[in-house]
C-alpha cells in the first residue's frame, strides 16, 4: 500500500516517535487541502442542523446530515454485498485518498463522509470480514496511540458497518459523543457490578434507552481476557453461531486507562426504517448513534424526530431486560472463579 502511504516528512517525523494522534490530525489538514470533496463535505459539517434532547442522566443529540445518506441506506445483505465492488479496498480507494500505515496491519484514512469534525476510518490492509473477535486487540492499540485526540468505535457486520466485508474501525474527536462524558455519571446510576476491583471494572447497563456492557481497566491483557470471556457468554446467551450484534467504543485516558463500551443488540434496525412514505425513518443506529449523535439524512425525519421517537427505536434495536440481568449473572458466574 506504499503510493496510499503519505511519505510527507513531518507525517514520517511524527510517526518516527509513535505519535499517531498528532500524524492523524496532520493527515487531516492535508487531505482538506489537497482534495476538494473532502474540504467541502467537513465545510458542509460546520453548518448542520442539531436538536438535543435531555434525558435521565444522558443526553442525545439528533443531527440532520445528507453526507450520509449512502451509509445510512447501504444494502448490506450478501446478494448486494457480493455485487458491488469493496470500497475499503486499495485499489477502489479515491485517487485523491492517502494515509497513515499503522503497524503494518492498518491505514488510517479520512472518511470523506463524516459525522465528527475530524472522522478517520482506520482499514485492514487484507479484504477480510469484520470481526471484533480477532481484531480486539487491535481496537485497544488503536484507541490508545490516537487517543491525544480520537475515540475509536466499531460496528459489527450485521449492525451498521456499511463495509461487513472488509475488517476497520472508525475515529473522531473525543467528547463529540455526549456518551464520552456521561458514561461514568451513566454508570454510577443504572450499572449494576459484574466485578470491581482495583485492576478491572465490569458492569452491566441498562440507562432506560440502551443497554451495554462497560469494561474499564488500565491493563491491556485483563481487558482482553475479560472482553473474550463476554463475547464467548453473549454468544451463547444469543445463540449465535457468528458474531452477535453489537457495537463498542474504546475511550482511553493517559491516567485512567481504557473505557469500553458495548452497546448489546438484537437488532440492525428498528422498524420505521422499513415503513414506506411518509411514516418511514431513515436511520440505522450504529456506534456514533448509540453514543449519543443520531444521524437523519432526510430533512423530514429530522423535522419529525422527537424523545418519544427515539425511545421507540433505540428500544426496538437493543436487547431485552431479561437478557441484560442473564448476562449479568453469567459473567458473576465466570469472574468468581
Amino acid at each position: 500500500m506504499n503510493h496510499r502511504v503519505y511519505d510527507e516528512s513531518h507525517i514520517q517525523q511524527l510517526i518516527s516517535t509513535d505519535d499517531f494522534a498528532e500524524a492523524s490530525k496532520y493527515l487531516f489538514e492535508l487531505q482538506c487541502n489537497d482534495w476538494k470533496l473532502c474540504r467541502d463535505n467537513y465545510e458542509q459539517l460546520e453548518n448542520v442542523q442539531i436538536k438535543k434532547f435531555q434525558f435521565d442522566a444522558f443526553s442525545i443529540k439528533a443531527q440532520f446530515n445528507p453526507g450520509r445518506i449512502v451509509s445510512t441506506s447501504a444494502k448490506v445483505d450478501p446478494k448486494s454485498i457480493q455485487q458491488r465492488k469493496c470500497f475499503l479496498c486499495e485499489e477502489n480507494l479515491p485517487a485523491e485518498q492517502k494515509g497513515i500505515l499503522y503497524k503494518d496491519e492498518y491505514i488510517i484514512l479520512i472518511n470523506p463522509f463524516p459525522i465528527f469534525p475530524i472522522h478517520f476510518t482506520l482499514t485492514n490492509i487484507k479484504h477480510q470480514p469484520q470481526r471484533i473477535a480477532d481484531s480486539f486487540p487491535y481496537l485497544l492499540d488503536l484507541s490508545k496511540d490516537l487517543s491525544k485526540y480520537f475515540t475509536v468505535i466499531y460496528n459489527g457486520p450485521r449492525c451498521g458497518a456499511s463495509a461487513p466485508d472488509h475488517l476497520h474501525f472508525q475515529a473522531g474527536n473525543k467528547f463529540f459523543m455526549p456518551i464520552d462524558d456521561e458514561a461514568d455519571l451513566i454508570a454510577n446510576e443504572f450499572g449494576s457490578d459484574v466485578i470491581q476491583n482495583d485492576n478491572l471494572i465490569i458492569q452491566t447497563v441498562d440507562d432506560g434507552l440502551r443497554k451495554f456492557l462497560l469494561i474499564e481497566s488500565k491493563e491491556r491483557k485483563l481487558l482482553i481476557q475479560a472482553f473474550d470471556s463476554f463475547y464467548e457468554t453473549y454468544s451463547d446467551l444469543m445463540n449465535e453461531n457468528q458474531e452477535p450484534l453489537m457495537n463498542i467504543i474504546s475511550f482511553c485516558d493517559s491516567e485512567f486507562g481504557w473505557r469500553i463500551i458495548v452497546f448489546l443488540r438484537e437488532k440492525h434496525r428498528s422498524h420505521h426504517y422499513f415503513e414506506e412514505g411518509e411514516n418511514q425513518i431513515l436511520v440505522s443506529p450504529a456506534a456514533i448513534d448509540l453514543g449519543g449523535v443520531c444521524i437523519f439524512p432526510k430533512e423530514k425525519d429530522f423535522e419529525k424526530i422527537n424523545k418519544d421517537l427515539i425511545r421507540e427505536i433505540f428500544t426496538e434495536v437493543f436487547i431485552d431486560k431479561s437478557k441484560l440481568d442473564k448476562l449479568n449473572s453469567r459473567l458473576k458466574k465466570i469472574f468468581k472463579r
